[in-house]
């Protein structure tokens, strides 16, 4: 088994992770931007990566989050350490698909037939934000959150950055038809996701030096088409996984742009079996990755090399390596 260089854990203006005054001080040390995408269940593999970019001293200035990714980031933005960590892993771990899909499928059906606006309460989701982070508001967070959501009347991209928090959580991860929408700040809002799952460019538009991306909403095309709501997340996961594609490629030249390995994840939409494992998985595959980018910064002295390592980064993916059996 890989073992993990245990990098203090310091916020990069010298102070402990979770301490200052909301990261608003100018840090010392490069501006980082965390980018948590959507993606369901499969949320919980962002625990695992976000554990290994904490050990390796790497907090962030700033995340960006959609869907389960925002509620991944209000955890992290409140208490950006590990003890902040292994609380939200408990409460994916706890999650059942019972508690987040109340009902079962005569509840489904009967939605459908009475020509409800969604399938299931946000009940679960609610008490998945209240079991992961005690904050309540923007402006109890320790380090700056951005939560994207949807304006369904309009279309437009919509992101919260301060007011009360449940409200632009439950909204960016309101699944059109699954959750029901949210009325807040005179919107009618669903799932960020439906215009951007992964939201690379909000990291950008303000001062980073790079950016590390937890993107688990491009598996979704790993999974099996088991229903026809895994053929419509299928559909959308490739539209939306372009625009990622295009911010990416079109990002200032002087960011790095890291985006972090992921453990295959085949589970069904309703499935949330099996969180601790994928959380221990990612956690291995990211802590590997990072030793080997830490590595390169290092050697990185001059700035031809630092340039190299630049569009290195900036232009591909870490490649996901064979999970080893644990010995």
């Amino acid at each position: 088994m890989h073992r993990v260089r245990a990098l203090p854990r310091r916020h990069p203006n010298g102070e402990p992770a979770g301490a200052g005054n909301g990261g608003r001080s100018r840090p010392r040390g490069p501006v980082t931007a965390f980018v948590l995408s959507g993606g369901g269940n499969q949320g919980v593999v962002q625990v695992g990566q976000l554990r290994a970019l904490l050990e390796h001293g790497i907090v962030p200035d700033v995340v960006v989050g959609t869907s389960a990714g925002a509620l991944n980031g209000a955890a992290v933005c409140y208490a950006p350490n590990l003890t902040g960590l292994d609380r939200l892993a408990s409460a994916w771990e706890q999650l059942t698909s019972a508690e987040v899909f109340p009902g079962g499928r005569l509840s489904r059906a009967w939605n459908v037939v009475r020509g409800g606006t969604h399938l299931f309460t946000n009940e679960g989701l609610v008490a998945v934000i209240e079991r992961s982070t005690p904050a309540r508001s923007f402006g109890d967070l320790s380090v700056p959150l951005r939560v994207v959501a949807t304006d369904l009347d309009t279309g437009d991209e919509v992101v919260f950055a301060q007011g009360a928090l449940a409200p632009a959580l439950l909204a960016s991860a309101a699944l059109p038809g699954v959750f029901p929408m949210i009325d807040h700040d005179g919107r009618r809002l669903v799932d960020g996701g439906v215009v951007n799952s992964v939201p690379l460019w909000h990291a950008l538009s303000g001062p980073v030096d790079r950016v590390f991306v937890c993107n688990v909403a491009h598996s979704v095309g790993d999974r099996p088409a088991r229903s026809p709501l895994d053929v419509v997340m299928t559909s959308f996961a490739h539209s939306r996984n372009q625009r990622y594609e295009l911010e990416r490629r079109h990002a200032p030249g002087h960011v790095e742009i890291v985006e972090l390995p992921r453990p295959a994840d085949t589970r069904d939409l309703f499935d949330f079996s099996g969180g601790a494992q994928l959380i221990d998985d990612a956690y291995r595959l990211c802590s590997a990755a990072l030793d080997d980018y830490l590595a390169g910064a290092v050697t990185a002295t001059s700035e031809d090399s630092r340039q190299q390592r630049r569009l290195r980064v900036r232009f591909a993916t870490i490649r996901r390596p064979r999970v080893a059996e644990p010995a």
